[in-house]
Formats: structure tokens, sequence, C-alpha cells
């Protein structure tokens, strides 16, 4: 895999980040939560990945050079709240009420829950699907599952069944 090098600057912004974070939420909690491992091996066009049973934050190193700033106030957050949330309240709903709450009152940034970078960088081949209301875009590997008949997808706005667009049927 061919690895990207990320400035020690902006490693160090990341930690500096966490590290006002965790510290915003030992005085909340009143609680000591060891630093989680951060890893720069995401791909695709996720920002990053929360381990739950690792204690880990994997982050996307491509974005991240690309959007430095913006992306370490976003997501390190966002990713240390996942963690915060399952020690605190065990297995909830990824993005439900504890996260938010987490993110808003606890860490004290905005609980989106997804980011808003340009992915063209880092966006892998799409495949064309079609429904009854517009045109959907699959990656190769929901694309393979619909071909070795493991999965199907339905829209979420029309509930029709996704059917491939061939060169002949566009």
């Amino acid at each position: 895999m061919n690895r990207v090098r990320i400035p020690i600057a902006l490693q160090q912004a990341v930690m500096r980040c966490l590290r006002d974070k965790l510290h915003l939420a030992h005085q909340h909690f009143t609680a000591r939560f060891p630093e989680p491992k951060i890893v720069y091996q995401q791909r695709g066009t996720s920002a990053g990945t929360a381990w739950l049973h690792h204690w880990e934050i994997r982050l996307n190193p491509v974005l991240l050079i690309e959007n430095q700033q913006s992306f370490i106030d976003q997501v390190v957050p966002h990713e240390l709240a996942h963690l915060l949330v399952f020690h605190q309240f065990g297995r909830v709903p990824p993005h439900g009420k504890e996260w938010r709450w987490v993110m808003e009152s606890v860490l004290q940034v905005s609980a989106n829950r997804t980011h808003q970078f340009e992915v063209s960088s880092v966006q892998s081949k799409t495949f064309p699907y079609r429904c009854a209301c517009q045109q959907h875009h699959l990656t190769v590997r929901r694309h393979n599952r619909v071909l070795r008949g493991e999965s199907e997808y339905r829209c979420r706005q029309c509930g029709e069944m996704l059917r491939f667009l061939t060169n002949d049927n566009n």
C-alpha cells in the first residue's frame, strides 16, 4: 500500500485536539480515559472510524492533508465521541442521542454525522444503478455483491430495488 506521509506538525495538531477534547471529557465525567491510539490508515471517502474495542481512531491521511484544520476540528472529536459513548453507555446507536450529547455538551462541537469534504481525490470507481426516482452510484464492493447475488439494494426515497445500468439499458 502506498503510504501518505503526514507532516509532523499536522500529527501534532491532531494530538493537541485529541488531548484538549479528552481533557473536557475528564472534567465532565470526572474520570480518566486512556489516550486512544491514532492510526492514519482509513481509506476511501470516510474521514475516520472509531474502533471501539481497540480504543483506536483511524483517520484518512489524504482527507486530513487536504482539509487540515477543519478535518481536525470536526473528525477527531467525532471519532473520540464514539469511543467515549461506548465507554460510558455501552453499545448504542452510532449517532444517537448519547453521541449527540457527548459531541455538543461534553466536547463542545456541533454534532454532524457526516463530513462535507471534497472527496474526488479518494473516491473509487462507481457503477450506475437506477430506481423509479433517481440514479444511484454504487461502490465496487457493493456492485460486486449484487453481481454475486449476495446483496440487493433499495432506494431510500421510493423503496424500489436498484437495477444496474448496463450500456444496453441506459
